[in-house]
């Protein structure tokens, strides 16, 4: 799902659909452990919503469902998805969307909480601050070494061009400990934590990846010839790793993870 803490807004809504449409579709391990959470009198909040696919289909099992992203344009495509309260917010200050304290009984959030890097801290704190005693936070994200090969590709040959890779990097990927302890010191009892490998198949090859995702790595060129170049060479340099016979493949790492509100962060 989209969601980025830099102020540019990068997602296009259709190269996303075409490019990543793996992201809602891939849900059903974390969507099952949100599941026993879901009835008619439940309200949730979705945390990076994207595009909305995934939310629209969470409205149909609570009493209200509000979706948030930091890109607007995805914000206008889950609207025109069908998502009924949808609202332009970066995690880190969900009261600028109207979220209010304990507002919610569960916060969900998928593929999203891994573009909130420049303080996941306060995204928790903000989380917290959403839900009631005892509500429930349930998410995927990319945890430690996720798309380790292009992730690293990227800063590598950004390095190569003059500018810092590592910190132009918009992921933040930790470990199952890391995690856990961001969780745990800011009022959240950790039921269930796991990191787990996933092949990804991807609907075309590598470059249509890099186009949909890429885009704050190389946005500080000044050039599109540029811009163009670093993404070919990084492209080239995966090709033997991501192509087989049938297409791309990309090795993705997802944190899942299941949390209760225990105390006020």
């Amino acid at each position: 799902m989209a969601h980025s803490d830099d102020t540019k807004d990068h997602w296009k809504p259709q190269l996303y659909q075409q490019e990543a449409s793996f992201v809602p579709a891939l849900t059903e391990s974390i969507v099952s452990r949100l599941q026993p959470h879901l009835n008619s009198e439940v309200t949730l909040l979705d945390l990076g919503c994207g595009d909305g696919v995934l939310t629209r289909t969470l409205q149909s099992q609570c009493a209200r469902v509000v979706g948030v992203d930091m890109s607007s344009a995805m914000i206008e495509a889950a609207r025109i998805n069908g998502c009924q309260d949808a609202r332009v917010a970066d995690g880190s200050n969900l009261r600028a969307a109207q979220v209010g304290d304990g507002e919610f009984d569960v916060v969900f959030s998928n593929a999203a909480l891994h573009w909130m890097k420049r303080d996941p801290g306060q995204v928790v704190r903000e989380v917290n601050r959403s839900l009631r005693p005892s509500g429930m936070f349930i998410g995927e994200m990319g945890g430690h070494l996720n798309v380790a090969a292009i992730h690293a590709t990227l800063i590598d040959v950004v390095n190569r061009h003059g500018q810092d890779g590592e910190a132009l990097s918009p992921w933040f990927f930790p470990t199952e400990q890391e995690y856990r302890t961001l969780l745990e010191q800011n009022g959240f009892q950790v039921q269930y934590i796991e990191l787990v490998p996933r092949i990804t198949a991807l609907p075309g090859d590598v470059r249509g990846w890099l186009n949909t995702f890429a885009a704050p790595f190389v946005e500080g060129f000044d050039t599109l010839e540029e811009r163009e170049k670093i993404l070919d060479e990084v492209q080239e340099i995966l090709r033997p790793v991501t192509q087989r016979p049938g297409g791309h493949s990309v090795m993705y790492t997802r944190l899942r993870f299941v949390a209760q509100k225990t105390s006020t962060a």
